[in-house]
């Protein structure tokens, strides 16, 4: 066994972008899925998913930071109201842009205390 030491670097908020419009079966995609078994049609777009970087960016700097996991995270909170309300919203088409992922996630990315409720 030989000791090999790397160095890494924190993921920046294009590496987050990429994970979530580039990689297959992308978070993106998983819960458009998931809410889809609901019948719900969910929509993100472009600039929702910057914002969606931006903050797990910025949480993972100022709390910890774990990488990529932070997106699960972050995409829990930012569709958990909608996750709860889906049987009800059968048929209709949601769609989340930057305004909303800023409404619903502004708490999370202004406050460094939160390293007790975030994984």
């Amino acid at each position: 066994r030989l000791p090999i030491r790397v160095e890494l670097q924190a993921l920046t908020e294009e590496d987050f972008v990429s994970i979530l419009s580039d990689t297959r079966a992308n978070l993106v995609e998983q819960y458009q899925a998931l809410i889809g078994t609901e019948q719900v049609d969910l929509q993100i777009s472009p600039d929702a998913i910057r914002a969606i970087a931006k903050i797990a960016a910025q949480v993972n700097e100022s709390v910890e930071n774990i990488g990529a996991r932070r997106l699960q995270t972050v995409m829990e909170k930012l569709l958990e109201e909608l996750s709860f309300e889906a049987e009800d919203r059968k048929g209709e088409t949601v769609v989340i842009d930057a305004a909303y992922v800023e409404e619903r996630l502004a708490d999370l990315a202004g406050d460094t205390d939160l390293s007790k409720y975030i994984l």
